[in-house]
């Protein structure tokens, strides 16, 4: 059952009103997670893990312009990521490559990335901020937020260094099989991107549990 949300209860920006409310609860270390890839056609999943630290002054500031990474240029990502790495407590990267979507499912396999990136972090985590997900493979307590990117600094945070980190494995990925455009669609299909496949054929890159690389592999 899909739930009903007011979009115009949006605040201008993410904020740490979320975070608060757990930091008075006692929660120390909050974490933000946030996923990257799993609409694309092509290439890994990957998941964003980043916690922000209690009280620390100036950080709403400091992260001016974080925004869900659909909403910001790939320019503006770029330039906020590593301001993001310097302000947080901790934070850490996971991903599932694209034997293990084909393998698991994307779900499944977008549950793998998230829980990756949780165990990468040098802090333990305590409570979970996710964007509309719920990892039933972690005992601890969770808070599945609606628009949850657009919501909390600490999910478009996650969003952040998720989208940049898998943009700049998709770039690394042209050299190895040119002609596809990945450095530019990042394995999303685009218009280009299915012109190639049409052309091409599917890579190993590609997913081939996807409906669309399924049908063109048959």
């Amino acid at each position: 059952m899909r739930i009903k949300f007011d979009c115009s209860t949006l605040p201008a920006a993410p904020n740490l009103e979320f975070e608060q409310a757990l930091w008075r609860q006692g929660f120390l270390h909050v974490v933000g997670l946030d996923e990257a890839g799993r609409g694309a056609l092509a290439g890994p999943v990957y998941a964003a893990a980043v916690i922000l630290p209690l009280g620390s002054d100036g950080l709403a500031e400091a992260l001016v312009g974080v925004r869900d990474s659909k909403q910001l240029t790939s320019q503006k990502r770029e330039s906020l990521a590593p301001i993001i790495q310097a302000r947080a407590l901790a934070w850490s990267v996971g991903w599932a490559d694209v034997a293990k979507i084909d393998q698991l499912g994307i779900a499944p396999a977008s549950r793998l990335a998230f829980c990756r990136a949780l165990e990468g972090l040098q802090l333990p985590a305590e409570h979970l901020l996710m964007d509309y997900f719920h990892l039933p493979e972690v005992e601890l307590p969770q808070t599945a937020l609606v628009k949850g990117d657009q919501r909390s600094l600490s999910i478009a945070c996650a969003s952040i260094l998720a989208k940049t980190a898998r943009d700049a494995c998709m770039r690394a990925q042209e050299a190895q099989f040119p002609g596809y455009g990945f450095a530019q669609h990042k394995g999303y299909g685009t218009a280009g991107h299915r012109a190639a496949l049409e052309a091409l054929g599917p890579c190993p890159l590609h997913r081939r549990s996807f409906h669309l690389i399924m049908e063109m592999v048959n």
